[in-house]
């Protein structure tokens, strides 16, 4: 190259910048990589330069990519999944109960069904580090992003070993005292914000409220949980969160609504023993 100095490429730049280029923010890469997003940044700033090349463009929260940064996905994605497949090699060669493994999960059934779960297989294995990622997305188990993912609708696609492990109902609950005050033509719900409102249980509330106004919105079913026990309206919940609770009412409303859980890894990874013992554990866990 004449009259330029050529720069090395750092891999964990372009991993970086892979990760903002997936979710659209630097935020939700750096949950992903699971780094300060601060930290997302200076790598990116980093590529760019060593490119000599601008790859991203902030619009408010949102990142749009440019015509430059869109050539780099499309070089890059490759060497991703390769670097992923050397990765996995790597693992499926080690005989012990030791490593770092990522599960994803929903929010709100990590923190209701597999604190204890995580917590007894540490004790059992003390040289597996677990890292547990709330998400609602599903976490690409391709790129390592997790090694085990637990979610509420079957994967359509990719090479994974799927198991059902469970199903949770749900059905719709107002606290007693707005139940008793409130005449059903009055009733307002307590549903999710725009980030759920393709989800099944979303669906459902909006069919049963038929018109009647939502009057609270939020993707955090612990805030819903607690708005409808301060009589804040009909809510919508899993059974897994009302069974520790007190002052909230089932209302009759026909079948509930049922959702199976999934439990995926990767084929490539499914027989290394850490994986194996955290997916044998959360069989367990939902079998419960």
């Amino acid at each position: 190259m004449t009259g330029k100095k050529f720069t090395q490429l750092d891999w964990d730049d372009l991993r970086h910048f892979l990760a903002v280029a997936q979710v659209g923010t630097f935020l939700g890469a750096a949950k992903i990589l699971g780094i300060e997003h601060a930290t997302v940044r200076r790598r990116i700033a980093a590529l760019e330069t060593r490119l000599g090349r601008k790859l991203i463009d902030r619009r408010g929260q949102r990142i749009v990519l440019t015509p430059d940064g869109d050539q780099v996905v499309e070089l890059a994605a490759p060497i991703a999944l390769q670097a992923a497949s050397i990765e996995q090699l790597g693992r499926t060669s080690s005989k012990e109960l030791q490593g770092e493994i990522r599960i994803s999960a929903p929010p709100a059934l990590s923190s209701a069904l597999l604190a204890k779960p995580v917590v007894d297989l540490r004790h059992q294995y003390p040289g597996i580090q677990v890292t547990l990622v709330g998400e609602k997305r599903f976490a690409s188990l391709n790129r390592r992003e997790a090694d085990v993912a637990i979610r509420l609708s079957r994967p359509e696609e990719g090479d994974y070993k799927i198991t059902k492990v469970g199903a949770i109902s749900f059905d719709f609950y107002a606290s007693e005292d707005y139940l008793a005050s409130t005449r059903p033509a009055d009733w307002t719900f307590i549903g999710y914000d725009e980030s759920m409102k393709a989800a099944p249980q979303h669906i459902r509330l909006m069919e049963f409220a038929a018109g009647r106004p939502i009057a609270l919105r939020s993707s955090v079913l612990e805030f819903q949980a607690a708005a409808a026990c301060a009589g804040g309206g009909v809510v919508m919940l899993p059974d897994f969160a009302v069974e520790s609770m007190e002052g909230l009412k089932r209302i009759d409303s026909g079948a509930p609504l049922t959702r199976e859980i999934w439990l995926v890894v990767h084929s490539e990874i499914k027989d290394v023993p850490a994986v194996r013992a955290v997916v044998e554990t959360l069989k367990q866990a939902f079998r419960r």
